[in-house]
């Protein structure tokens, strides 16, 4: 779990947590392919509401290249976050080595603060069993 603003001095705090999960049906080890589910909650620990506009993803494989994903809101939505409440949510992606891993941040809007940024912990993407 991470909570964390990037360089907005005074900027709400906003909690990040992760769980990923490998998705065998959706994988395909000949490929290969393999497909990784990821939930992120969002926790706004502060006293005002924000809104999720951006995401910026840095997706590494195995091998070390990296894939960057940028775009409006995620899953399709801006969420707003009012004080202490949580949003939730899921999405994938596809590597084709069995270990990587993801970072990033979120941009993110509040009254007082204008536009801030969130950091993403980076997080292991990991075929069950690969590593001990």
């Amino acid at each position: 779990m991470s909570a964390g603003r990037i360089g907005t001095e005074g900027a709400p705090e906003v909690g990040v947590e992760t769980e990923v999960r490998y998705l065998e049906e959706h994988s395909d080890l000949e490929a290969p392919r393999h497909a990784f589910a990821y939930t992120i909650t969002l926790h706004n620990r502060s006293e005002e509401t924000v809104q999720l506009l951006r995401r910026h993803w840095i997706i590494t494989d195995g091998d070390g290249d990296i894939q960057e994903v940028e775009g409006e809101g995620v899953v399709g939505l801006q969420p707003e976050i009012d004080p202490g409440q949580r949003f939730r949510y899921t999405s994938g992606t596809l590597l084709a080595t069995a270990v990587g891993s993801m970072e990033g941040n979120y941009l993110m809007h509040s009254q007082t603060a204008g536009e801030f940024r969130v950091a993403i912990p980076s997080f292991a993407l990991i075929l069950p069993g690969m590593l001990n």
